[in-house]
């Protein structure tokens, strides 16, 4: 489905490089740098609108009104700089959808975009990217950055088991089973190297909450 994304963020910079990340994923984007030129196409109705809730004119609160009462399903994302509680909380009373506090990556924006378009119009969604903490996961691409734009140097391997932990985050998985899903069958050698995997993804993410299941295997769980 071709989705149609309105974004108004008053930083010309910063508009650019989200309006650049959205197309990049096959969406439409029309961008606007200030509130009231955005009000005039409310009656457009796109798929979604992303806010920036400090515009020097009228401010998303405002916008986010009347976008809602010309039509109160379509989905908004905010996006501020200001006290993330506080919007947060008035965001979600004005009928907001998600919310994302300045400074965050581009890429954090994306897959929150994504999951919202996939749930408000019932798409199916390929399991291509993942959050956890403050990590931002594109199976796709094979790249592990922070919230806050830097990325994570994985070997190949290294990626493989992320991945993998992932996909079956919550489950016991034995050193076997790991072994033979990121080596393959025809693997020859002690199943240490498993050990070795994981003490080397440890370390270079060190927020991943990986349990040893002492005589068996690892899990990895929520935070």
């Amino acid at each position: 489905m071709d989705y149609l994304i309105y974004l108004v963020e008053d930083d010309e910079n910063l508009n650019k490089l989200l309006t650049s990340y959205l197309e990049n994923e096959g969406w439409k984007v029309k961008s606007f740098l200030r509130g009231e030129v955005a009000r005039n196409s409310i009656n457009d109705l796109p798929h979604l609108w992303i806010l920036d809730i400090m515009l020097p004119d009228l401010d998303g609160y405002q916008l986010i009104g009347e976008i809602k009462k010309r039509n109160p399903e379509i989905p908004v994302v905010f996006i501020s700089a200001r006290d993330a509680d506080l919007d947060r909380i008035i965001g979600l009373e004005k009928g907001s959808d998600d919310y994302l506090a300045k400074p965050f990556s581009p890429r954090e924006l994306v897959i929150r975009v994504r999951k919202l378009l996939m749930r408000v119009y019932n798409q199916a969604e390929e399991k291509n990217n993942y959050l956890y903490n403050d990590y931002i996961i594109d199976a796709e691409k094979r790249v592990v950055e922070s919230k806050n734009g830097c990325e994570y140097e994985l070997t190949s391997k290294e990626f493989d088991l992320l991945i993998y932990l992932l996909i079956n985050m919550k489950m016991a998985l034995s050193r076997e089973q790991i072994l033979t899903s990121i080596w393959g069958d025809d693997h020859f050698g002690t199943d240490r190297v498993v050990d070795d995997l994981i003490r080397r993804l440890r370390k270079k993410l060190p927020d991943l909450n990986i349990e040893i299941l002492y005589g068996y295997g690892y899990r990895l769980v929520s935070s």
